[in-house]
């Protein structure tokens, strides 16, 4: 069938995640996902409003319904109309805190996962439960709220993830995807919320839960294919308020861009990896047995089908790379010769290679914000080098893009030390589009195979999609063998092995690297914000 043949006849599969910077919407083929029919795209930016970061509740629903628009727009150019689906799955940025009363209004403005104020949280939680809890994870958000007395409290009926919210919005089930739940509370082997932790934390938080468990606050929890509900009338009109989206498709559980990311690099079985870089940047490998110790810089979560994850979250990624990329294209057109984003980049990730395997000794720190991994509690993107240093524009471009990878090689250094083992690493994120460099790069920043497939700059939207088309034709089958055989038995893919030189090269940088954090450290106090409230952040 033609795509305006699919798209007309209700056969399609929409996938929806919000990011950090971009709000993408992917359209599928239910019957064959790897067929993209259409997408639609919106740009958003976080703000930060007396010390937090979030975006507005109008932001949500207003890039949601514009991001759907701009895919109609290209269902359009395809010669079709959108009116039904067959399956929907909305993914976004994982964890944060959004807290509801009984009547569903948002008590307090989203607090995103960039929010590093739950340190004295996450450090209680880490002791009384016996697992690393991350200061981005909703339970530490909560906690936090709980330790600080606020006011919101006294009407707190339930939390979620932002994924969570827009799917009960949609679909009127307050239901989440195991992957995603798994950032608000850790999983144990049942696939539900940890029931031994879960009444250790009732134990701890009694005054404050005055009889109710933590359980009457989280969602529903539902592994990849469940049961999810489905889009409602009032779910309809709110993504396409023209009214030409009828109810009825099939809603896959929610889920967390990392297991989005999963999915779309087909890394979701045991020793099998993937890396995500955009405005964050993330590593998932999929664990064969538990790790030995409690590390802070791990995370323990889960893929969308509830099997155990190691999860390396890094704050900062891709973004102080753009802005950079983004000051180059500026002077280009300053100096009369415009050119394209994807152009600009090719220029500055070429011009990469030419650098020295160590960058010449120019370091990069793309800290916009705090990054746990390296006990900072903010952020101060830095560019620092020796006297002595070797400072080239290929020099800088290689030390910027070895800054995107470096904090992640920090906490892979120690899924390495647990003996974690891995075949097979995945990445995807727009900084890959220009092969054969950021690619290459990672590749000797883990010292290991890094593939990159066809879908790579597509990244979670797709791979939610990819979960909706899933729930909606598949859910007698599991997952890991529905990806292999259904969705990536025929797809292209580019491995790229580490080469000796760059190993050696980036070990030297992210000595120096480690050094050089003292300096980063140093200057948070020495040079405080100016009050800027807004971010203006790109993705590679």
């Amino acid at each position: 069938m033609s795509a305006a043949s699919v798209i007309s006849s209700g056969g399609a599969a929409l996938g929806i995640e919000l990011g950090s910077t971009r709000i993408k919407a992917c359209l599928v083929d239910a019957s064959d996902p790897t067929v993209v029919l259409a997408v639609g795209s919106h740009e958003w930016e976080n703000a930060l409003e007396d010390g937090v970061w979030t975006y507005s509740e109008d932001a949500v629903w207003s890039g949601l319904q514009a991001a759907y628009a701009d895919l109609v727009a290209d269902v359009r150019r395809r010669g079709a109309e959108l009116t039904d689906l067959a399956g929907i799955g909305v993914s976004a940025m994982m964890h944060g805190y959004l807290a509801f009363d009984a009547d569903g209004t948002l008590l307090v403005p989203f607090r995103t996962w960039r929010n590093t104020s739950t340190g004295a949280a996450a450090a209680e939680l880490t002791d009384l439960l016996g697992v690393n809890i991350p200061l981005r994870w909703s339970i530490a958000h909560l906690h936090q709220a709980i330790l600080d007395d606020e006011a919101h409290l006294a009407s707190l009926a339930k939390i979620n993830t932002l994924a969570g919210w827009v799917h009960e919005k949609l679909t009127g089930r307050f239901v989440l995807g195991v992957g995603d739940a798994s950032g608000m509370f850790p999983i144990d082997a049942s696939g539900g919320y940890d029931r031994d932790r879960i009444a250790a934390y009732d134990a701890h938080a009694a005054g404050f839960l005055a009889g109710r468990s933590l359980v009457d606050l989280l969602p529903e929890v539902l592994p990849a294919g469940a049961d999810a509900g489905t889009l409602t009338a009032d779910g309809a009109a709110l993504l396409d308020p023209s009214g030409a989206l009828r109810p009825g498709a099939v809603a896959a559980p929610a889920e967390g861009d990392a297991g989005t990311g999963m999915v779309a690099t087909n890394a979701v079985a045991p020793r099998t990896g993937n890396v995500s870089a955009g405005t964050s940047i993330f590593a998932m490998v999929v664990l064969e047995r538990p790790l030995e110790r409690v590390h802070t810089e791990i995370d323990l979560v889960t893929t969308p089908a509830g099997d155990p994850v190691a999860m390396v979250h890094c704050n900062n990624g891709a973004s102080e790379l753009a802005a950079w990329a983004s000051l180059f294209a500026r002077f280009a057109a300053a100096s009369g010769q415009s050119l394209t984003t994807d152009a600009v980049y090719e220029t500055l990730l070429r011009e990469a290679l030419e650098g020295a395997a160590d960058a010449g000794g120019v370091l990069a720190y793309n800290h916009l914000s705090g990054e746990p991994i390296a006990s900072l509690d903010e952020g101060r993107p830095l560019v620092v080098r020796t006297p002595d240093a070797d400072f080239s524009l290929a020099n800088l471009m290689r030390a910027q893009v070895y800054g995107v990878f470096a904090t992640l090689a920090i906490g892979m250094q120690t899924l390495a030390e647990e003996g974690v083992a891995l075949e097979k690493m995945f990445a995807h994120g727009g900084v890959f589009r220009t092969a054969g460099v950021a690619q290459r790069f990672l590749a000797g920043a883990l010292d290991a195979p890094v593939t990159v497939g066809d879908t790579a700059a597509e990244g979670g939207a797709w791979g939610m999609a990819v979960l909706a088309a899933f729930a909606a034709t598949e859910r007698t089958t599991d997952l890991a063998t529905y990806l292999t055989d259904r969705v990536f038995a025929g797809a292209a893919s580019v491995t790229a092995d580490p080469q000796p030189a760059d190993v050696a090269g980036f070990a030297d940088y992210l000595a120096r690297y480690r050094a050089g954090l003292a300096v980063e450290a140093a200057a948070i106090p020495a040079l405080p914000l100016r009050g800027i409230r807004s971010s203006n952040e790109g993705t590679a």
